[in-house]
């Protein structure tokens, strides 16, 4: 084809010339030529390339007709046959696990599984059922809110691998994790500020009485902190370590006279001191960002020796001293009969932070030893376990005293680090408070 392409060409070449040969110089014939030759090439390309664009338009075409009559055929087929879809996921049988059980558990039996009554159960359940409800498919029926709560309460009581839950309750490995992080963030977001909030009002009133009755003063709460054993993290791993050589994350609470969470601050890495959690916590900033220092109303202070006494918390020596905040004096310097007095008062005063860390750890043992949940979602685990805590208190659902027994090994397993003296308190108005109320702390608990 080539060949008779360029014969064409030059025969079509020498009649040119002959007829430019009449009249026409041969330079200008010969220019003629090429460009006569330039257009010949352009336009069988031109030529080609719409020969291969119409071919590839009509093999689409073919393709989409193609795909158009076997979809029509495969509906119309759908319409007239019946077929049995294959299921890729697992069979669980219902009634062969523990959950199917449970049902026929008696109170005791239900509370010493789930830790919680029946009553505060089905009262969760009320609150949190929306948030964890999921519409079901057409491939399977979901997950009861009433199942997802009672994995992720066992969870919180025991920490077991997600093998065995999901054994026990018929559910997926995946699915339990799943689980446990939705029915948590559900608890966090729906309860937490309704169950855990500085207390005001006749509540405020109450709380100092309560401690009042403690020989302690203008007291609205108790501050403390304790380590959360964790895995150790991809990331950083060396920051959660503390000083017994653990990883952990710390849990900054303050606590009421009936050993109730009413501030809660966790997830900062074990290596971290109690003071520098305190200054990063929302309680500080609102402390400190009120243009009097007062974290309580300022009605609520009382005056002793020309000393204006505000209602503040009470926490231990790793706290700095500020006037919503007090503490003991240190054991290093040599102490008067007032202060050693004033020290044992709010020391012993202080004593519910270790009650409801205690409650909190005997009830919910996933924070007793390392889980294997991220990080990352730590927080919010230890969040959900302090609203249960809180609600648990709220509704008369008793701790047992069988909970309290501490699950460690060995002597070193997992122990508390020592508590690490703050350094950096100066004298301030805060000293003068605690001073008045130590020389004045009989006068003071008569306002």
């Amino acid at each position: 084809m080539e060949a008779d392409t360029e014969e064409d060409s030059s025969l079509a070449a020498v009649m040119l010339r002959s007829v430019l040969s009449l009249s026409v110089p041969p330079v200008f014939g010969d220019r003629m030529f090429e460009l006569y030759r330039i257009q010949t090439a352009l336009l069988q390309r031109r030529r080609a390339r719409e020969m291969v664009e119409r071919d590839r338009r009509r093999r689409q075409y073919l393709r989409r007709r193609r795909a158009f009559l076997l979809s029509s055929i495969a509906a119309i087929l759908s319409l007239i046959t019946s077929t049995n879809r294959p299921i890729w996921v697992r069979n669980r049988r219902p009634g062969k696990n523990f959950w199917s059980l449970a049902e026929s558990f008696n109170d005791e039996e239900w509370k010493a599984q789930f830790r919680v009554s029946r009553a505060t159960f089905d009262y969760l359940v009320e609150q949190v059922g929306p948030a964890i409800k999921r519409r079901r498919t057409n491939y399977r029926a979901p997950i009861e809110p009433r199942r997802r709560l009672a994995i992720t309460l066992w969870w919180f009581s025991r920490s077991g691998e997600y093998r065995s839950i999901a054994d026990m309750f018929g559910v997926g490995i995946a699915t339990v994790c799943n689980i446990v992080r939705q029915v948590t963030s559900a608890i966090v977001d729906r309860l937490h500020r309704r169950f855990v909030s500085l207390p005001g009002g006749p509540r405020l009133d109450a709380t100092i009485r309560a401690f009042r009755d403690r020989c302690y003063p203008q007291c609205a709460g108790a501050i403390g902190a304790t380590h959360i054993p964790i895995a150790p993290p991809r990331d950083n791993p060396e920051h959660y370590l503390n000083q017994r050589g653990w990883h952990s994350v710390i849990l900054q609470a303050v606590v009421d006279h009936s050993a109730r969470f009413t501030d809660v601050y966790a997830g900062w890495p074990g290596s971290t001191s109690s003071a520098s959690v305190l200054a990063s916590s929302d309680l500080y900033l609102r402390a400190e960002d009120c243009p009097d220092g007062y974290l309580f109303p300022r009605q609520k202070s009382v005056v002793s020796d020309g000393v204006e006494i505000p209602v503040h918390l009470i926490g231990d020596v790793s706290f700095p001293l500020k006037p919503w905040l007090m503490k003991g004096y240190s054991q290093e310097h040599q102490l008067s009969p007032e202060q050693r007095r004033f020290t044992y008062t709010l020391t012993s005063a202080r004593s519910v932070v270790d009650v409801a860390f205690t409650r909190l750890r005997g009830r919910w043992r996933c924070l007793l030893k390392k889980s294997d949940i991220d990080v990352s979602m730590m927080p919010r685990v230890v969040t959900a376990c302090c609203v249960l805590h809180n609600v648990c208190e709220s509704r008369g659902d008793a701790f047992l005293p069988e909970w309290s027994v501490e699950i460690v090994p060995c002597a070193s397993y997992l122990q508390q680090p020592d508590t690490e003296a703050y350094d950096g308190d100066t004298y301030c108005p805060a000293e003068v408070i605690r001073d008045t109320v130590t020389y004045n702390l009989l006068s003071v608990l008569q306002h």
